[in-house]
């Protein structure tokens, strides 16, 4: 049946969606009461669809598996669905294949990472770096990865997410990878990219690819290109065609830029990984995110031969996210983007369509909490947290909040401190307050070019700058295993953010401590923040150099 075109229609997608404009709109009858939507963005950058970036509607069909299940006998978890996935050129409905997993408990309580099924040459690199006991996210990601599973990585800043999916992408791309049946290492047959690893910010982008190099050595740290921005767009599209990566990490908008100048071919990716998801959903990204998903691992975008490219370009393509916490646009942006993805905790592997999503709860006006009870902590919540820290909140006056900041410091003898503002704007004066009581500070933002915000972090990570003045997702990457002192100076939005900054320490299990410098008016934030994330957060003072839990708040 011709596909009747309606130019510039208004298209709602589910019940709580805001309208989105279409320049075209492609409408097919997919069902008896179901319609799909294929949408093509016009160059005029109108807003973005849901659906144009591969977000499933309410109404959209899903067909159950006919086939002839065989149900085995055994104490492991089978679960098998299949999906209806839609693609976007010829209309064609591509078909995801159903996979089944089987969780393996005894993994959880790994001791060493040679009992996940990691690559004899990639631990003994692990082993030489010192890497000798995976953490409990690990041991639960690395053989979910490695069986081809589509996944959500939740686990609190700070507990070895990265590492959990750079092995399993190392132990199948480059020449630490298990070898061929034919017993020869082929990594040096195939000069395609194979990995695309996209980050919210330069820092995260930066220290991912830290992690790759330490891995693969000097003399193969030239599989892994940098693609961020603020950096020479020229060298690295020089260095894509000189050094051939297999793997390529980077920001939305630089990756999304080079792919669309012809430097940077990705159709026959086979890994996707979208760390700190729930930023890269942030409005901002919206179109550099959109060209990355339409072609990564996709190739009927480039081979539109027919429905068999297009068929097999989804089942080719491993789709991994990433994030501290899993509100429900990651859950609805993971069920679009994948094939019947897993979340994957700490000891814990469930598919993601038994999980209720909890959304980030706005501080400013009535909780949203998914329970009944809204003084129940939000789901997630506080696995989101890492264990080891200390939280506090101290009322003060706007004016005395740097002041109060730097008694802080002194009272925790705190080395390493990040404190959070809500806006660039601020963190000049407040660098400019504790520089001139003696405290050695320095401001980390957006507007810093890349020499100067590296130089910064390098004196953070080397003690020469005490305190680090920034925002949010200027810290997003940072791991600075020596922080112990994380202070809010402006409130965070949501329990979500509160999450984010404070996961800044404590990291691997180390101690750390969160404090809230808060005026008496917002006291009431603090309060709601504790309800939701289900840890206690007393006030406190600084009196005489030292930190006092208020008596009331003891009780």
């Amino acid at each position: 049946m011709p596909a009747s075109v309606s130019t510039r229609l208004l298209l709602l997608v589910g019940d709580s969606l805001p309208f989105y404009r279409l320049s075209h709109v492609a409408r097919t009858t997919c069902s008896r009461n179901s319609v799909c939507f294929l949408s093509r963005i016009s160059s005029d950058l109108e807003p973005l669809s849901l659906a144009s970036l591969r977000f499933k509607s309410e109404f959209e069909t899903e067909k159950k598996s006919r086939t002839d299940k065989v149900e085995k006998q055994s104490p492991t978890v089978e679960v098998s669905k299949s999906k209806v996935k839609l693609v976007r050129s010829e209309g064609i409905k591509a078909v995801g294949v159903s996979k089944s997993f089987e969780i393996d408990s005894t993994l959880f309580a790994a001791k060493s990472f040679s009992e996940l099924g990691i690559p004899p040459l990639l631990l003994e690199r692990l082993e030489s770096e010192g890497f000798m006991v995976p953490t409990d996210v690990q041991a639960a990601a690395i053989p979910t990865l490695l069986k081809n599973h589509d996944a959500v990585i939740q686990s609190y800043t700070g507990s070895g997410k990265t590492l959990a999916y750079l092995l399993p992408i190392l132990s199948k791309v480059g020449p630490l990878k298990n070898k061929s049946p034919n017993g020869e290492n082929d990594s040096g047959k195939r000069m395609d990219i194979e990995a695309v690893i996209v980050a919210p910010s330069r820092e995260l982008g930066m220290q991912i690819v830290r992690e790759f190099e330490r891995l693969l050595g000097p003399s193969d740290k030239k599989m892994v290109q940098q693609l961020v921005g603020g950096a020479n767009r020229s060298r690295q599209e020089e260095a894509l065609k000189k050094n051939k990566p297999l793997i390529v990490v980077g920001t939305p908008g630089r990756i999304a830029e080079i792919s669309a100048s012809g430097k940077l071919h990705t159709h026959g990716c086979r890994f996707l990984v979208l760390d700190e998801i729930d930023e890269l959903l942030s409005f901002n990204f919206r179109e550099s995110m959109h060209r990355i998903l339409e072609h990564v691992g996709n190739r009927s975008v480039a081979d539109s031969r027919g429905p068999k490219g297009a068929l097999a370009s989804w089942a080719d393509r491993q789709t991994i996210m990433v994030s501290a916490t899993v509100p429900f646009s990651v859950i609805r942006a993971a069920k679009s983007w994948g094939h019947d993805p897993l979340l994957v905790q700490a000891r814990n592997v469930m598919p993601l369509d038994s999980v209720t999503a909890s959304g980030p709860v706005s501080l400013s006006g009535p909780t949203s909490i998914s329970s009944s009870n809204p003084n129940m902590p939000a789901p997630g919540a506080k696995q989101s947290l890492p264990p080891a820290l200390k939280h506090y909140y101290c009322v003060t006056k706007l004016q005395h909040k740097v002041d109060t900041l730097r008694r802080c410091v002194h009272a925790l003898d705190a080395k390493s401190v990040i404190a959070f503002m809500n806006h660039s704007r601020q963190l000049k004066d407040a660098v400019f307050k504790l520089e001139a009581r003696g405290m050695k500070a320095a401001e980390l933002h957006g507007d810093l070019g890349k020499l100067g915000r590296s130089t910064t972090l390098k004196k953070f990570k080397n003690g020469e700058v005490r305190v680090l003045v920034t925002n949010e997702l200027s810290a997003r990457g940072l791991d600075v295993a020596e922080c112990d002192l994380v202070i809010n100076l402006d409130l965070p939005t949501d329990s979500i953010h509160y999450a984010h900054r404070a996961g800044r320490t404590g990291r691997l299990g180390r101690k750390g401590t969160v404090v809230t410098i808060c005026e008496e008016q917002e006291v009431f934030v603090v309060k709601k923040l504790q309800k939701q994330l289900g840890v206690p957060i007393p006030a406190c003072e600084f009196t005489e150099g030292k930190l006092l839990v208020t008596e009331e708040e003891k009780t």
